[in-house]
C-alpha cells in the first residue's frame, strides 16, 4: 500500500498541491498536517503515519524537506521505516528511495542540503534582526502593560495578585513593573 505524508509549515500555506501529487501517485491513505518541520516532535500526523504503515507498504512524500529538515531526523525516520520493513519514496526528487544504495546515498545528501538551507535561513534572519536593531528599526514588541497604572494600584494598597486580576495580566508582570 502507498501511504502519503504531506506537511506545510503554517496555516496560511496550502497542502493542496502535495495532496494532489500524492493522490496521482496512487496513495490510498494520506496523512497531512500544518506544523513546523524543524523537529519531529508535535507532528501528530507523522506519528500516526509511522504507526499506520505495515510491512510491504511504502511511505511517500512529495519532497524530502516535507518529511524532515535535519539529517538526524531523516535518518531516525528512515531507520524506523526500515525496522518495520516499510519502503520510502520521494516523488519530486527521483532516485530518493530506500530500495537501493544509490537511493539511500541521495537521500542522505539531500537531507544534508535541506538542513544546510535551514541553517543558512536562520543565520540570515538573525543577521537581519541584528542590523535592524543597530539601525534602530527593531524595537521589539510594544508594551502591553502600563507600569504607571500598576504602581498607582499598588499605592492604593492592592497586592500583586489583585493588581494582576484587575489588569488582566500575569502576577510576574506586576512584580516586573513594580521593580522598574
Amino acid at each position: 500500500m502507498l501511504v502519503g505524508y504531506a506537511r506545510c509549515s503554517s496555516s496560511s500555506q496550502s497542502l493542496d498541491i502535495q495532496l494532489d501529487h500524492l493522490g496521482k501517485a496512487g496513495c490510498e491513505k494520506v496523512f497531512a498536517e500544518k506544523v513546523s518541520g524543524r523537529s519531529t516532535k508535535d507532528r501528530i500526523e507523522l506519528a500516526q503515519a509511522m504507526d499506520f504503515v505495515r510491512e510491504g507498504d511504502t511511505l511517500v512524500v512529495t519532497r524530502l524537506d516535507r518529511l524532515a529538515r535535519s539529517v538526524g531526523d531523516l535518518h531516525r525516520i528512515i531507520e524506523k521505516l526500515t525496522e518495520k520493513k516499510v519502503a520510502f519514496q520521494c516523488l519530486n526528487q527521483s532516485g530518493v528511495d530506500t530500495d537501493s544504495s544509490t537511493g539511500k546515498l541521495m537521500m542522505s545528501i539531500l537531507g544534508a542540503v535541506a538542513q544546510f538551507e535551514n541553517d543558512i535561513r536562520r543565520e540570515r534572519q538573525a543577521e537581519g534582526i541584528a542590523k535592524a536593531k543597530a539601525d534602530g528599526r527593531y524595537k521589539g514588541r510594544k508594551a502591553t502593560i502600563d507600569p504607571a497604572r500598576v504602581k498607582e494600584l499598588h499605592s492604593t494598597g492592592l497586592g500583586p495578585a489583585a493588581i494582576a486580576r484587575e489588569m488582566g495580566i500575569a502576577r510576574a508582570s506586576v512584580y516586573r513593573a513594580l521593580s522598574a
